[in-house]
């Protein structure tokens, strides 16, 4: 499949490897992240269910013939599956009675548990969740510096990001979503705006069939953008939201899972390791979207706006980068976490391998408190069992180096995998 400006996702490599070993594999993730066009590399066929008449046609057929459904060269890809869910089942059927491998690709935009299937198709389907683009995708960030060798204990060398300050404002306001970056900067900061209208308006409502109260919506998504980056409690935001308008906290709850079930809310989850200390650690959630600009659209800022504001900015600046970081520990098989202790002990974000390695890392959007970041993540490093392959200061300054205590400061501008 030919694509005019397609861009190379870094979600490729793990679409080829489970192809090789799988059935079928499933991308989900949230609308506009790309999943149809990087999808429609690997197919043959390509099914368009979101078209309302194809949509029609595959309803009908799925009463009549398996065989008519699954018809076409494979790989057969089946953009937003869940229209049609009997799909699930056919393809199940048909890798077992064939055996096949990488003939069947599904999207969707929404989390599966809402779709009721016959099977679950556990090591015949597997899944693969695509975030927005990172910025080394995007072609922001020279990639320099590789998060995977840092594993290694490199020595750094001084190298230089091309990132200024009002180019990182408008990443952070335009966000990663790949049908933007051919636009004129004033209209990619549209495209969130878009996005978020049309999540409130119709995707909230078909996630699970509930109708919702728009206006009680927006209150509830502005106040967890207003929270991003924290460790606010459901009972804060819940509290933040209630202006004029009055939501119970069951509908809260209600609204806040749809959100999670469209992959627009992926929070951060504490780490668990064993720590040397007495002190407990904090068990919430620290609030993110899965892509800054949602909570730019949630409070109508700009580029202008976030300059003027910097600690908004300091929060938003640690959400691209908690999105960034996201996408290269994926391809590195690594999983984000954050650090918080009674103590007072905070760091930003975590990066663990699957084989226990880690890396502490805090997000500061200059290096005014370098000082204070280093030393947080030195003593991270003493009270744990398991000492840190890296330490770093990450930020949006030019440089990247490391200090004399050995924390490395690296800018978003320098990082790929």
């Amino acid at each position: 499949m030919n694509i005019l400006n397609y861009r190379k996702r870094l979600i490729e490599s793990q679409i080829k490897k489970k192809m090789s070993y799988s059935g079928g594999i499933i991308i989900e993730g949230a609308k506009w992240v790309g999943k149809s066009t990087t999808a429609g590399i690997f197919s043959n066929t390509f099914i368009k269910l979101q078209d309302p008449l194809i949509k029609k046609q595959y309803q009908i057929l799925a009463t009549i013939s398996k065989d008519e459904v699954l018809k076409g060269e494979k790989p057969i890809l089946f953009d937003e599956w869940q229209e049609v869910p009997e799909i699930w089942d056919f393809i199940r059927l048909d890798i077992d009675d064939n055996n096949y491998k990488g003939a069947y690709l599904l999207t969707g935009s929404t989390k599966k548990q809402n779709i009721k299937t016959s099977h679950t198709g556990t090591g015949r389907i597997n899944s693969i969740y695509m975030r927005p683009m990172s910025l080394y995708e995007s072609g922001e960030s020279n990639g320099l510096i590789s998060l995977k060798e840092l594993f290694s204990k490199p020595k750094v060398i001084p190298v230089m990001s091309d990132i200024t300050i009002d180019d990182i404002s408008h990443y952070i306001c335009r966000g990663g979503w790949p049908g933007s970056l051919d636009l004129s900067k004033d209209m990619q900061l549209e495209v969130p705006k878009d996005l978020l209208e049309s999540i409130i308006r119709r995707d909230i409502d078909e996630v699970d069939g509930i109708v919702k109260d728009k206006e009680k919506l927006k209150k509830i998504v502005k106040s967890y953008a207003r929270n991003i980056s924290t460790l606010a409690a459901n009972s804060t935001i819940y509290k933040d939201q209630t202006y004029d308008v009055i939501v119970n906290p069951k509908t809260f709850d209600t609204y806040m899972n749809s959100l999670k079930k469209l992959f627009i809310i992926e929070d951060v989850l504490p780490w668990s390791q064993n720590i040397r200390s007495s002190a407990r650690l904090r068990k919430g959630s620290k609030r993110q979207f899965v892509d800054p600009s949602i909570a730019v659209a949630a409070l109508g800022l700009s580029p202008d706006k976030l300059k003027k504001d910097f600690e908004t900015f300091g929060f938003l600046f640690e959400s691209i980068a908690t999105r960034d970081i996201r996408v290269y520990a994926e391809e590195i098989e690594g999983t984000v976490y954050y650090y918080n202790d009674t103590t007072g002990l905070e760091i930003d974000l975590i990066v663990e391998l699957n084989d226990g390695r880690w890396g502490g890392i805090e997000v500061k959007l200059g290096e005014n408190e370098a000082d204070k970041a280093s030393a947080n993540l030195i003593k991270l490093a003493n009270i744990s069992t398991v000492k840190p392959s890296f330490l770093m200061i990450l930020t949006n300054t030019q440089m990247a180096y490391q200090r004399s205590d050995g924390v490395y400061v690296i800018p978003l501008g320098c990082l790929k995998p």
